[in-house]
C-alpha cells in the first residue's frame, strides 16, 4: 500500500533509538524526508547516516526537549531545510515513574510541554503543508499506562494529560486540514531499552509481565512505528482525535 508520503517531511523527536528510531525509519522507508533530534550527538549522527541511506534527506540536532526555545529552534531549523513539515511525532519522554515532585516536574517538562512547544513552532508549516496538499498530521506517542494505574504515578497521569491535549488539537484545527492522533504502546522491548534492562535486573518481575499479556510477548518498535506512520499519512486523512492502543490487548479497559 502507498501511503502517499513520499517526498513529504517528517519530524520525530527523540529519533534515535527505540520506537523514534523504527518510525524514523519507516518514514524514510516510505519515501519521506526526517529530520530527527535526541541528547546524544553520535547517536544522531549515526541515525542521520542510516536514514540518509535510504535515499531521502535527512537531519538531526542534539537537542534537550525541556529547553523550549532550542526545540522550538530546532523545528524550525528542520522545517526551513527540508522545505516544510507534513508531519511531526512528539515522540521523546523523561520516562520517569514516581510521584516525587521531580518525576512530576521531568514528566510535565518533556513529555507535555514537549509536545506543546513542538507544535507551536512547527504549525506554520503544519497549515501551509495542510493547505498545499489537504493533509497534514501530528502523533503524539502516549502510553498504555495512561489508564492503568496501581500507585501515584507522574508517568501515566502525564501520559493521560498527553491524549487529553491531542483531542483539544484535533478538535481545533480540523477544519484546517491538520489532525492530531495518539499512539499509546504498551510493553515493548527492544535492545537497550527499558524491559530490556527489567528482563536482565529483575527476570522475574519480566516474566510476569509476559504472562500478562494474551500475546505471550512484548511489542516491537517497528509494530509501533507501523501504526504511528500510518495514522500519520494521507490514508488516515479522516481520523483525528483518536488514541489508538498498540498494546497486545494487555489492557482490560473497552474503547467507546
Amino acid at each position: 500500500m502507498d501511503l502517499g508520503l513520499k517526498g513529504k517531511t517528517a519530524i520525530v523527536t527523540g529519533g534515535t533509538r527505540g520506537i523514534g528510531r523504527a518510525i524514523a525509519e519507516l518514514f524514510a522507508d516510505e519515501g519521506a524526508n526526517v529530520a530527527i533530534c535526541a541528547r546524544n550527538a553520535d547517536e544522531i549522527e549515526a541515525a542521520v547516516s542510516a536514514l540518509k541511506a535510504k535515499g531521502v534527506q535527512a537531519m538531526g540536532q542534539v537537542v534537550d526537549i525541556a529547553d523550549g526555545d532550542a526545540l522550538k529552534g530546532f523545528i524550525k531549523a528542520a522545517g526551513d531545510a527540508l522545505g516544510g513539515i507534513d508531519v511531526l511525532v512528539s515522540n521523546a519522554s523523561a520516562l520517569v515513574q514516581g510521584n516525587s515532585a521531580d518525576s512530576w516536574r521531568a514528566m510535565f517538562e518533556i513529555d507535555i510541554l514537549g509536545a506543546v512547544n513542538t507544535l507551536e513552532a512547527a504549525k506554520p508549516y503544519l497549515e501551509a503543508a495542510a493547505a498545499a496538499r489537504g493533509d497534514a498530521a501530528m502523533i503524539i506517542i502516549s502510553s498504555v499506562s495512561a489508564a492503568e494505574t496501581d500507585d501515584p504515578s507522574a508517568y501515566g497521569a502525564i501520559k493521560a494529560a498527553q491524549i487529553h491535549f491531542a483531542k483539544g488539537v484535533a478538535r481545533a484545527n480540523a477544519a484546517k486540514g491538520l489532525r492530531c492522533n495518539v499512539v499509546s504502546p504498551g510493553t515493548v522491548y527492544f535492545e537497550g531499552g527499558v524491559w530490556d534492562k527489567v528482563k536482565k535486573g529483575m527476570p522475574d518481575f519480566f516474566a510476569q509481565t509476559i504472562k500478562r499479556n494474551p500475546t505471550g510477548r512484548m511489542a516491537t518498535p517497528q509494530e509501533v512505528a507501523a501504526a504511528t506512520v500510518f495514522l500519520a499519512s494521507p490514508r488516515s486523512a479522516f481520523t483525528t482525535g483518536v488514541n489508538l492502543l498498540v498494546d497486545g490487548a494487555i489492557s482490560r479497559r473497552v474503547n467507546y
